[in-house]
């Protein structure tokens, strides 16, 4: 446990005292009441008719719907949070109109033409994460043939990207590259989070979505970006290295530190928020770049090169250099010859499917990314420490023979490709580990120094999913419960109230839905069952957490609130974290708490994680509250 006084000033955070910064409408330009009058009328009515088609259409015209809803959604959002950012987009919007109204003419007549479409076109999902209806575009070639290669590009920073701005932009140009025999597939990424936390979920929501309506090769697909987009590109190729056949980032940032200084410009930053930099810093995974091709590129004076050379130190550490191309005498774009050069050469990889690996060389410092994914076929199942490097070298000796060496871990599992019945052999640490096994995974487990095989992932603990921080849970399907009670502490109840409510905005600000929220009287058995509890309240006003008491690791008592030794004075203290969930231990409860990160702060780099598993606020009268102690749980979810 870490002991630190964070004044609320700087930490804009934990009770979802987060301060995102939205698209303000005070940025945005005034359109006439004519203009406003008729855009209303038409969402109006374009909702009027996928009210009906909800009830009417068939499964599989249901099925299509997010395609006509999120073109209701980008001009109803523009016109209520007044979004409208240029002249032009009026016309947009009118133009998203008339293409709702068109696709949903189409499905009631069951002849559907969009799906089957070649060009340019824009879909919609429904996003697991919050319910919310999320935009991709995609590029499709005339001659499209199903079992093609999907290449996956990421946009740039817009801090006023709004659904109208990005479905108008992807309805004017295919993009910076459209090879002529692939699927471009442009996610929207919840705007302008560099493609983290639910725009990561996101990202690989919009590909899944459009591997299986377009048929794309699942051993085909890329993924690419610049500027913001690159640094998108970065984290998803090293975070998942099983899912591409290549990746190709331009510019962006690699790492936290480095990039931003801020070490410099805030030597008081607490030793948690460091440590929580290996969730997303690129450089930490370098290793996991000996699954894939990457090939990056930076303008010969665009500061964003800055991301290549930190790359290249990472991988020249692990024994690699980087494979890369400089755009001469640019800065912040692709040079016209070195990007023709940079297509040629990453063309040729992507015409094949990607190889089988017969080694692996895995690291992690989170089971957030436990690999196990695609081509690679080995996961980290349990660690000895979180935010410390857990590594993970596995190697196919023969059919049925593999040997396995671990660093930091104490569980993981094979999902090697055996007949029906077949003997493995595997070698765990210079030590024999082997049974006759049939097809599906192995699972091993480190017990009193000893491996040996396990039937299933371990049952308790930290594992891949639910193994925190904070953050983590809005990764996943989450819902938010609000109290029906009171607190008997005025100071508590008001801390609660404003902190649910300022978090339910800023989620719709930054995130760009609007989660799903119930009161404790109204969550179900389904509801533990399907999603992260996130829950407001103290165990005096709120009954979901009152049937919690006494299963979680903070001890909330009704005078003392006791986070292992470390105790509190519950009348001015109030507890914020994250645990697996005592009624659904499948899932996470998060207790007074939102996404713990500000907005982009002129920089994508510093959206991280600002709390880690818990943290305890001190209250003060005529006063912001402050982090008066927070740190990780044990990797047994213990204090």
């Amino acid at each position: 446990m870490r002991s630190a006084w964070i004044p609320f000033t700087l930490w804009l955070a934990g009770a979802a005292w987060v301060f995102a910064r939205p698209i303000e409408p005070a940025h945005g330009l005034p359109i006439p009441d004519p203009e406003k009058t008729a855009l209303s009328v038409g969402v109006v009515r374009l909702g009027d008719e996928l009210s009906r088609l909800g009830i009417e259409l068939p499964p599989e015209g249901r099925a299509l719907l997010p395609d006509v809803q999120v073109l209701h959604k980008a001009v109803a959002w523009a016109l209520v949070h007044e979004e409208f950012q240029s002249t032009n987009e009026p016309a947009v919007a009118r133009r998203l109109l008339d293409l709702g109204f068109a696709r949903a003419a189409e499905l009631r007549a069951g002849r559907p033409g969009w799906p089957m479409a070649t060009g340019l076109v824009v879909r919609g999902f429904v996003s697991r994460v919050d319910g919310s209806i999320q935009p991709y575009g995609v590029v499709v070639p005339p001659g499209w043939i199903r079992g093609g290669r999907l290449d996956v590009w990421l946009h740039g920073r817009d801090d006023r990207l709004t659904e109208l701005r990005f479905l108008g932009e992807r309805l004017r140009s295919p993009g910076e590259f459209a090879p002529a025999d692939a699927l471009v597939v442009h996610p929207y990424g919840r705007y302008c989070n560099a493609f983290k936390f639910a725009g990561e979920t996101d990202v690989l929501e919009a590909m899944t979505h459009a591997v299986k309506a377009y048929g794309a090769d699942v051993h085909r697909l890329a993924i690419r970006g610049f500027s913001m987009g690159g640094a998108g590109a970065w984290h998803l190729a090293v975070h998942h290295p099983g899912l591409w056949r290549a990746a190709a980032p331009g510019a962006g940032f690699a790492e936290t530190a480095g990039y931003t200084h801020i070490l410099e410009k805030e030597p008081g930053l607490p030793e948690w928020e460091r440590r929580l930099w290996h969730w997303y810093d690129a450089t930490d995974y370098a290793a996991n770049l000996r699954q894939l091709p990457l090939l990056a590129y930076s303008g010969e004076l665009d500061p964003q090169r800055q991301a290549a050379r930190m790359m290249d130190q990472a991988l020249v550490a692990e024994g690699m250099t980087l494979d890369q191309v400089i755009g001469p005498g640019v800065e912040h774009r692709y040079e016209p010859g070195a990007k023709r050069e940079l297509a040629r050469r990453f063309d040729g990889w992507m015409a094949t499917p990607a190889p089988e690996l017969e080694s692996l060389d895995l690291t992690t410092f989170t089971l957030r990314y436990p690999a196990g994914e695609g081509r690679v076929w080995a996961r980290f199942e349990g660690l000895g420490r979180h935010w410390e490097r857990a590594r993970l070298r596995a190697r196919r000796l023969a059919p049925g023979q593999f040997d396995v060496t671990t660093e930091n871990v104490t569980a993981f599992s094979l999902r090697p490709d055996l007949p029906a019945s077949g003997w493995m052999g595997v070698t765990v640490d210079g030590a024999q580990v082997s049974r006759e096994a049939g097809p599906g995974p192995l699972w091993f487990e480190r017990q009193n120094g000893r491996w040996r095989l396990a039937s299933a992932t371990p049952a308790t603990g930290k594992r891949p999913g639910l193994q925190g921080p904070i953050d983590d849970a809005f990764m996943d399907p989450f819902l938010v419960v609000v109290p029906t009670g009171r607190s008997r502490l005025p100071a508590v109840d008001a801390w609660v109230q404003g902190g649910w409510r300022k978090f339910t905005n800023d989620w719709r600000a930054q995130f760009r839905g609007d989660v799903r929220i119930k009161r404790d009287v109204e969550v179900t058995p389904d509801d533990l069952a399907a999603y992260n509890m996130i829950v407001w309240g103290d165990p005096d006003s709120n009954r979901l957490l009152q049937r919690m008491q006494g299963h979680l690791p903070v001890d909330w008592g009704r005078r003392t609130l006791a986070v292992g030794q470390a105790k509190f004075a519950v009348a001015e203290h109030v507890p914020s974290f994250i645990a697996p969930n005592p009624l659904n231990p499948a899932h996470y409860v998060v207790v007074n708490s939102g996404h713990t990160f500000a907005s982009w702060e002129g920089t994508n780099a510093r959206q991280t994680p600002r709390l880690p598993d818990w943290a305890v606020w001190k209250l003060r009268e005529g006063a912001p509250p402050v982090v008066e102690q927070a740190g990780f749980f044990s990797e047994k979810w213990g204090p």
